[in-house]
């Protein structure tokens, strides 16, 4: 009772702790187990859907304290001084290696993986606050704080994974975010002790390198940030401004003092995380947490003992053989990272036998619109028409003003400076005034008329193509043409990356095996009629149950480095075809989104199309009536000299 309802201190973790020992104890004499013969109905709450699940097995009963335990303790850690992730990090990963996972989905695998990683995050992360309150090397804290990167990662993937997914529904998404959030925010302080690294060995070109990837990772971190506390927001800010001030001081010293070359950030040498917190080991059995075994006097310990030594030796087994799996496992994420190879997109063929939706739904609405060209069209030549005749009126009006004047000239050469007698013609000067105004307004309407031409005449074969055949659209759209040595090249490549999926497939599939076998392992009947001489013995012949799958898994694990050369040969030669295949995909994008804007542009073109016609329409009327008044006061001048020739 007191261990199901537990106070929320290092009390409650004693409790737990020794409630777990007696279990042990109790289940040595009793056939409590699943299918024995005492075995008792077991309840507990499921603590992601709230639901009761109930076995009949004292194992079980054994798991969910086991879990309630890392629980508790890493609710401790949050709250205290952040110490006790490790001791979490070893309830979970004793149940991990020692329970079956088909008790309840939050003691999946996956799960717990998951809880393992993210609890030995953040005990990495208090060793990584340390270290850089104590001033530790920039280098040190650098790879402690990517090996911070390398346990989230770890959570990442065991958060990505379809059954957790289901399992923590709506959490997941939020769950993964922070998760991201933290392993760009963590990459970036590794990159910024890189840089200051670097600053002390004087590799000013590293150093800006380092410092420019530390800013990019921090602006991902805050990206995924969005919606975290006011306290996260304040690191985040606080983390640019020093990481900002070095990347700016950096560039700045070397662009004008040193002037070293800036390398690529994959030409040096990335950043391994050094593991400085491990799970701390889980012993139910410790008298000195469990207490005196109140069930001693029931059966012989005999049995019990041997039985506990045969577990050991099984788990001694599955140690060795998971880091052996581990370091391999750390090795192709790595490579694999490094290649940025993803077989589903790595030729992205298929979607040049496509158009693409948005291009697709243009051409729909272009459809159903089919006088859309003819009607822009005919709205410029309409405004070209009454460009024209404005052009032409103001033109003459010009020309009237220009043959007046010279004849003014010739009769003043003729008679010499005369005064204009009484009744000399007035308004002239008032049309030359209107003329020269309505001349200036053409020449600006002039250029907009030009350069809406001009964008019209940029649209409009991108519209006459949207309009027409979808044939033709997807034939305008560049494809790659590919060699046939270019195809065997891509087929190469997929090839190997299936094999690379087919290695870490068969690897779980045969680690998976592995845990099952040995989680229903159990020789306690064995070991009641076996003498105590000869117990070793025994052991040695029941572990050799393991020998056939200890091979296939070693031969997967060596097979490795021959896959790993065989992709790196094939990605060398893959080098030129994914150049060319991202160039087609970039010019593929670039007529997508032309296409797009020509769409786009169509309302604008006519609007302002609609502008110009009712600017020189409206023009058009004035310019007419000024001719009018132009023709009348020529031809008034024009009599008017003869009156004086005349006299």
């Amino acid at each position: 009772q007191s261990a199901v309802s537990v106070p929320r201190d290092f009390e409650g973790c004693s409790t737990l702790r020794k409630y777990l020992g007696q279990l042990h104890f109790l289940q040595s004499r009793i056939p409590m187990g699943n299918g024995q013969d005492a075995a008792v109905p077991i309840t507990w709450t499921e603590i992601f859907s709230g639901k009761a699940v109930t076995h009949e097995d004292i194992k079980y009963e054994q798991a969910c304290v086991l879990y309630n335990l890392g629980a508790l303790h890493s609710m401790l850690g949050a709250m205290d001084k952040r110490v006790s992730e490790e001791c979490a990090a070893g309830a979970f990963t004793y149940l991990r290696d020692h329970f079956p996972h088909s008790y309840s989905v939050d003691m999946s695998h996956q799960i717990l993986s998951l809880n393992i990683n993210l609890m030995l995050g953040q005990a990495q992360e208090c060793l990584l606050e340390k270290s850089m309150l104590d001033n530790r090397k920039s280098f040190l804290v650098a790879r402690i704080s990517a090996q911070v990167v390398d346990y989230y990662k770890e959570a990442c993937r065991a958060l990505e994974n379809s059954e957790t997914a289901s399992l923590l529904g709506k959490i997941q998404k939020d769950w993964k975010k922070l998760v991201q959030m933290k392993i760009y925010y963590f990459a970036a302080v590794a990159h910024l002790h890189m840089g200051k690294q670097a600053e002390e060995q004087q590799k000013f070109g590293e150093r800006v390198i380092y410092f420019q990837s530390a800013l990019d990772k921090l602006n991902e971190a805050i990206k995924l940030a969005k919606g975290q506390p006011e306290t996260v927001q304040e690191a985040l800010r606080f983390t640019m401004d020093v990481i900002g001030g070095k990347y700016n001081s950096a560039k700045k010293d070397n662009d004008f003092i040193y002037h070293e070359a800036v390398p690529a950030l994959d030409t040096l040498q990335s950043v391994k995380g050094a593991p400085l917190v491990k799970a701390l080991p889980v012993n139910p059995t410790d008298p000195a947490v469990t207490g005196p075994d109140i069930f001693a006097k029931l059966v012989p310990m005999a049995a019990h003992e041997a039985s506990s030594l045969y577990s050991e030796e099984k788990a001694k087994l599955l140690r060795d053989v998971m880091a052996k799996i581990e370091a391999k496992n750390e090795v192709l994420d790595q490579f694999m990272d490094s290649m940025q190879l993803d077989p589903e997109t790595v030729d992205n063929l298929d979607m040049y036998n496509h158009i693409p939706p948005v291009l697709m739904e243009k051409c729909a609405a272009l459809s159903v619109r089919p006088d859309t060209v003819r009607n822009l069209v005919q709205s410029m030549q309409v405004l070209s028409g009454v460009f024209t005749d404005v052009e032409a009126s103001l033109k003459e009006i010009r020309d009237l003003l220009e043959e007046d004047e010279a004849q003014e000239r010739k009769l003043q050469e003729l008679l010499g400076k005369v005064p204009p007698a009484p009744g000399s013609p007035p308004g002239l000067a008032e049309v030359s005034k209107e003329c020269s105004k309505y001349l200036e307004l053409h020449e600006k309407a002039s250029f907009t008329n030009t350069e809406l031409h001009r964008a019209m005449n940029l649209h409009l074969g991108n519209l006459r193509l949207l309009g027409g055949p979808l044939e033709q659209v997807r034939a305008a759209l560049p494809t790659p043409t590919l060699s046939e040595d270019d195809k065997q090249v891509l087929q190469n490549l997929k090839r190997i990356l299936a094999k690379v999926q087919e290695m870490r497939d068969q690897r779980m599939s045969l680690e998976q095996q592995l845990r099952e076998m040995i989680q229903k392992d159990d020789i306690t009947t064995s070991l009641v009629t076996t003498d105590r001489s000869e117990m070793k013995k025994l052991f040695e012949e029941q572990l050799k149950k393991y020998d056939q799958l200890k091979v296939y898994l070693e031969q997967n694990l060596a097979a490795q480095e021959n896959v790993l050369k065989a992709l790196t040969d094939a990605n060398v030669k893959y080098a030129a075809v994914r150049k060319a295949l991202a160039e087609v995909e970039h010019k593929w994008n670039t007529t997508v989104q032309t296409l797009v804007a020509s769409y786009e542009a169509y309302e604008d073109l006519m609007k302002k199309s609609q502008e110009g016609k009712d600017f020189y329409t409206d023009l058009e009327g004035k310019a007419a009536k000024l001719l009018e008044r132009a023709r009348a006061a020529c031809q008034a001048s024009e009599a008017h000299r003869q009156q004086l020739l005349e006299r």
